[in-house]
């Protein structure tokens, strides 16, 4: 367990491997950095990985001052500054989406490429169930809504601060310019959703293929909200062609053998 202070608070990180550019992973609303760890693993050959856990998730600081977006934001440009991360690549999802496409906003480091995984657009683009989960798992057993793949991730869902989902997602309503600041980027953004996300929305994110170049859309057919766990081999090879530096945008596709379904 590895551990930074920033901005006065105790961030909880895992690093390992070794390589440039590095990759910073951040987790979504459900969870925490423990996700990631098989893609991290897969990455790790080639790149240094890093994986955070937000203000308020995991073995971060809790206090509910630091739950804004802005104040999330503010960790990921505090951890790279600190870590002395050039030029990385950010791979987040849901609320870890966000935060990237902020931070690449901010540019208070350079960043190489962002892969947004689950990236909601807007607030209506999320399941309003979203805001109770954590308060009440019972609730959303209820409502049969059970998004989470496996019980370790459960585990860690069940870890965070009691309102931080509730009030990351009231700061992300609040002031949220999502499509506006994808627009802005100067760094290449892969757009990747599951099939079958029943957290998020992806219709807003479909209608971008084709209209900025920056920007490249795709899904994986077997996956709900958590692809890197859905479906991870794909989603492992999808990443590696996204990082090689070899690669554009136009050269990103789900190929044949991919495609082919365990019978």
């Amino acid at each position: 367990m590895s551990a930074a202070v920033i901005n006065g608070g105790l961030v909880h990180y895992e690093a390992f491997g070794r390589g440039n550019p590095p990759i910073l992973f951040i987790h979504g609303w459900l969870g925490s950095w423990r996700y990631w760890m098989q893609t991290m693993e897969s990455l790790a050959v080639d790149n240094r990985v890093y994986a955070v856990d937000l203000w308020g998730f995991g073995d971060s600081d809790k206090s509910e001052r630091r739950f804004s977006l802005d104040q999330q934001t503010n960790l990921v440009d505090g951890f790279i500054r600190e870590l002395g991360l050039d030029s990385p690549i950010i791979v987040g999802h849901a609320l870890g989406a966000v935060v990237a496409i902020d931070y690449a906003a901010i540019q208070g480091v350079p960043v190489n490429k962002v892969m947004a995984v689950s990236l909601p657009l807007s607030a209506d683009t999320i399941d309003r169930r979203l805001s109770g989960y954590s308060q009440s798992s019972l609730l959303s057993k209820m409502l049969r809504w059970k998004p989470i793949p496996n019980k370790e991730i459960e585990e860690e869902a069940a870890r965070a601060a009691d309102k931080v989902i509730a009030v990351t997602l009231e700061s992300f309503a609040s002031h949220n310019d999502a499509l506006d600041k994808l627009k802005r980027l100067n760094c290449t953004v892969l757009i990747v959703f599951g099939e079958r996300d029943e957290v998020i929305d992806a219709t807003p994110v479909q209608k971008l293929n084709n209209s900025l170049n920056h920007i490249r859309h795709i899904t994986l057919p077997d996956a709900k909200h958590f692809p890197m766990v859905d479906d991870g081999p794909k989603f492992n090879r999808l990443l590696k062609d996204f990082v090689d530096p070899n690669n554009t945008l136009d050269d990103l596709d789900l190929k044949d053998e991919w495609r082919r379904r365990t019978r």
